[in-house]
């Protein structure tokens, strides 16, 4: 009986990670024509860039070095939103580790990917492998484009970034 109700606990626990909790009692089944052409868009990978990825940010101003009070902010969000499947080294938890992840992806990519991750996770090849190595795509953690921005911060200053 103990397995059952830890089985029914950590299943519940999996199914709410990253879920919007405005959209709670949403139907989703139903879907509107204008819903049906985001999708085939989002599928179309010939207009894909993979040095910006998909999202809204072109181009992201990093200041002349590291905002200590950004990174600090970053941290909190990370750790209530990323830390459970992510680690600060290069090791995979749930999700590859975070280490180097600056030094691999411009700013705009790591914007667009914390802020809108089901379209490039849709078009983008390696993510689509990392997607095979990890089986577990990243929920939509609806971050906002502030915390998004912090959590850059954060990254970079793990990166060793002064």
């Amino acid at each position: 009986m103990n397995k059952m109700y830890a089985l029914a606990i950590g299943l519940l626990l999996f199914i709410s990670c990253g879920k919007d909790k405005t959209n709670a009692g949403e139907d989703f089944s139903k879907s509107s024509s204008s819903e049906s052409s985001t999708e085939s868009s989002a599928t179309d990978a010939s207009t894909y860039d993979p040095k910006r990825g998909e999202g809204k940010f072109t181009s992201v101003d990093l200041g002349d070095g590291l905002d200590v009070a950004m990174a600090a902010n970053g941290e909190k969000v990370a750790g209530v939103k990323c830390m459970s499947c992510h680690k600060l080294t290069d090791e995979r938890l749930v999700g590859p580790g975070w280490k180097g992840v600056t030094e691999r992806r411009t700013p705009e990519w790591i914007m667009n990917f914390s802020t809108n991750p089901d379209p490039m996770i849709d078009k983008d090849p390696e993510l689509q492998a990392q997607l095979e190595l990890c089986l577990v795509r990243m929920p939509n953690q609806a971050l906002t484009d502030d915390e998004a921005r912090h959590i850059l911060e954060y990254m970079r200053q793990n990166d060793g970034v002064k």
